[in-house]
């Protein structure tokens, strides 16, 4: 049975939290990778930050529905969404726009256990840790190698 490190892609690129967006966008360009896991000073994963995080940038905003009572003023939608929208939306850095909420496996992990994070959460790459270091990453090309190898 294949391991996830028998399939993954050593030679990791990984960005910090203050790698400039504009320079994630070129990275994202050069490398033709579509996900990056963002690690911290200790090479430690923190997240992950994928193309369609760069993407939002563009999208037009979606203001929150609010009702005015009185002097209360009250969102019918999380305000909270709304703050990250935003900020995802104005990040300058990939500490503003990368997604803290990453799935990722250990080098012994069976290869169909990837497979279904990829297709049960619709990630496009899953890092492989030691501990909480990243030392492979799984893409999907990487499990499409696999069918034909």
């Amino acid at each position: 049975m294949l391991k996830a490190k028998d399939v993954m892609t050593k030679e990791v690129i990984t960005v910090r939290r203050e790698t400039s967006v504009r320079d994630l966008a070129v990275l994202f360009s050069e490398s033709r990778v579509s996900s990056v896991p963002v690690v911290d000073d200790n090479g430690e994963l923190i997240g992950i930050v994928s193309e369609s995080d760069l993407i939002e940038q563009d999208k037009n905003l979606h203001i929150p529905t609010v009702v005015s009572i009185f002097d209360w003023v009250i969102y019918l939608e999380s305000d909270k969404r709304f703050e990250k929208e935003l900020q995802k939306m104005t990040g300058q850095t990939v500490g503003e726009i990368f997604s803290e909420e990453v799935f990722s496996v250990g080098p012994e992990a069976p290869v169909s256990e990837v497979a279904d994070i990829m297709s049960s959460h619709r990630v496009h790459a899953v890092p492989v840790v030691e501990g909480r270091r990243v030392v492979g990453v799984i893409g999907r090309i990487d499990m499409i190698r696999t069918m034909i190898g």
